[in-house]
């Protein structure tokens, strides 16, 4: 890893890693978000969770490459979520970029549904932290400056506890749950996570009885919802849960068939402490 930007300003820029001709290649794991409890809220208004956490196999991929500038290839397309993903100072990759000081052409390939739970813009900005090589306190805050989901995508190491706004982590046993597969079905709908949270408020902070305490909420703000659960509960024979805010829902193995996806558990480039791997050329299989 780089230098500690904690040393400095949690905003600090870290020294730039030798960028060469070739483009550098990053895979961006999406997370999956096996429960999750609101717990509170804090002094600054924003709910406080306890979550647990997994990367899993359904990847973005980024290559950068010297200049200036950021495409999306959007390949996740017909595959649920909704809306486009950004290609200007918006997109989570831009103000990662700004936030570390650094100048890079990035090409962004998006596999993660959008507005679907699955944190793609986390994996995406962790991705560039990762390269930037920001490390240690200062790298948290930063990751922690750019989204509650960014700390683990960024040093959850696979699979994590979540607490407060998404900055307090605590790993947890990888060989419990590596290789786990999950299916997952995304409706063709995303879900406002301010609106589920607020909807949260106004029922009263409900406790669910299925390891998502945003469910009732998410189901209020999106009646559909309900009925994408049942048809992943239908052709399973399980409980689905659903994932974050939603829009994902997901039950427990491999159940390949129409409009779902099976996913395994995985852990990201670098985890354990190892620096991330580079890859370079095409596009990650």
């Amino acid at each position: 890893m780089g230098p500690d930007p904690g040393a400095g300003s949690p905003g600090a820029p870290v020294e730039p890693a030798a960028v060469g001709p070739a483009a550098v290649e990053l895979a961006a794991p999406a997370k999956l978000t096996l429960s999750l409890r609101v717990t509170g809220t804090g002094a600054d208004g924003y709910h406080l969770l306890d979550a647990e956490m997994v990367n899993v196999d359904l990847e973005d991929t980024l290559s950068i490459s010297p200049g200036d500038g950021l495409e999306v290839v959007d390949e996740g397309a017909g595959t649920g979520g909704h809306g486009t993903v950004p290609a200007d100072a918006s997109n989570l990759v831009a103000r990662a970029l700004v936030l570390v000081g650094r100048r890079a052409h990035v090409r962004l390939v998006k596999r993660i549904p959008a507005g679907a739970g699955l944190g793609g813009g986390s994996a995406d900005a962790a991705a560039v932290l990762r390269w930037a090589g920001v490390s240690g306190p200062g790298g948290l805050a930063m990751a922690a400056r750019l989204g509650s989901d960014v700390p683990f995508c960024w040093a959850g190491e696979g699979r994590a506890r979540v607490r407060g706004t998404g900055q307090v982590l605590e790993l947890l046993p990888w060989d419990e749950v590596a290789g786990r597969a999950y299916t997952l079905l995304v409706p063709p709908f995303g879900v406002s996570t301010a609106a589920v949270y607020r909807a949260w408020d106004e029922l009263g902070g409900p406790v669910s009885d299925n390891f998502n305490d945003l469910e009732p909420a998410a189901l209020r703000v999106e009646p559909r919802l309900a009925e994408w659960r049942d048809r992943l509960g239908d052709a399973t024979g399980h409980r689905p849960l659903l994932a974050g805010s939603g829009s994902t829902w997901f039950v427990p193995g491999g159940h390949p068939g129409q409009g779902r996806f099976v996913v395994r558990a995985v852990q990201p480039p670098g985890a354990g402490g190892a620096t991330p791997p580079a890859r370079s050329g095409g596009t990650t299989t």
